[in-house]
């Protein structure tokens, strides 16, 4: 699948002033940064890679689409600015695993140190306080269970790239029918279609649940666990995270102590999960994860209360179970 295909769709109208922008130093670091967390690099999952920059550009180019707004689509862009090696991993690594919000007071951060961009937004006359933020910004980011810029793109590209579940044709069917409604004055993405919203609920419900399976919440544990050891060791630290590509990591990774562990994961293709706790001597993984769902408005209403399937649909998500022991047997406890 051409991504320029993708992204043709998302704004026909691309705005060219935007690649000066994508072209900064900072920005570009995020090709080598995974949407999947980790998951590409494990035969545990059969997914495709798809960068953090990619995720970006399509956010961006969402927001210009419904509003031709430069704040808001800048803010868009940089909304990942601040992403570390292995993205939301990370959050598991601070403690953050129910909101994974915990890297992103590095975006300001980031932006200010960054030459080439501040001198864009001078020349463009525009504050970073402006664009540092996307969450001021509805169209942007806004709370669960709506539909946002940021849900919409990381669901279709998850959706048509990563797993492979929806094709080209799904997506425009689904973008074409969206456009902005407001509620109590607030604006926010909304479907004209109420089969469409349907069929969108779906998608997404079954994608959410990939986002936290047994796979995802073992392995993204364990990367947090083996960069928590690399850190400890004094290896790598907390600010290489946010310079180093995700290969350098690796690379790190497999020239130390770390490296069996993390080659067992690579290889591995079954992960045991049972309701009792293993042996002492094996590595577990017993913990939940931000659970993420979509609800979005069909003319003012939401598909949830209209509509008994969505309603299922999200249902099931939200209560699919995360109580299980997780652990392949061969990886022994490391992180004590």
């Amino acid at each position: 699948m051409n991504i320029k295909e993708y992204y043709n769709i998302l704004c026909s109208d691309y705005p060219k002033w935007l690649d000066e922008y994508i072209n900064t130093k900072e920005m570009q670091r995020l090709k080598y940064i995974s949407v999947s967390c980790g998951q590409y690099y494990s035969k545990l999952f059969n997914i495709n890679y798809y960068s953090s920059l990619d995720h970006s550009i399509g956010v961006a180019l969402i927001i210009w689409n419904f509003t031709h707004d430069k704040k808001q689509t800048l803010s868009g862009l940089f909304h990942d600015i601040s992403t570390p090696v292995f993205k939301h991993t990370i959050d598991y690594l601070n403690k953050d695993y129910l909101k994974q919000e915990s890297t992103e007071e590095y975006t300001r951060k980031i932006i200010e140190n960054s030459k080439e961009i501040m001198s864009l937004l001078k020349k463009d006359n525009i504050s970073i306080d402006d664009v540092y933020n996307y969450h001021i910004y509805p169209i942007a980011d806004n709370d669960t269970p709506k539909l946002s810029s940021d849900r919409l793109e990381y669901s279709l590209s998850n959706g048509l790239f990563v797993y492979n579940k929806i094709s080209i044709n799904d997506v425009k069917k689904i973008y074409n029918d969206i456009s902005i409604k407001i509620i109590d004055g607030v604006e926010e993405l909304g479907f004209n279609n109420k089969d469409i919203a349907i069929k969108f609920v779906n998608i997404t419900s079954k994608l959410s649940i990939l986002y936290r399976d047994n796979k995802t919440r073992y392995s993204m544990q364990l990367l947090a666990d083996i960069v928590y050891c690399l850190n400890k060791d004094n290896i790598v630290t907390i600010d290489d995270l946010y310079k180093l590509k995700e290969s350098d990591i690796i690379n790190i990774i497999n020239n130390s102590r770390l490296s069996n562990i993390f080659k067992i994961w690579s290889n591995s293709k079954r992960l045991y999960s049972r309701k009792i706790k293993p042996n002492n001597d094996i590595y577990y993984v017993n913990i939940k994860s931000k659970i993420r769902y979509i609800d979005p408005l069909v003319n003012n209403k939401r598909i949830s209360s209209i509509s008994k399937r969505a309603y299922n649909y999200i249902n099931k998500n939200k209560n699919y179970d995360m109580d299980n022991y997780l652990y392949i047997k061969s990886i022994k406890r490391f992180n004590n």
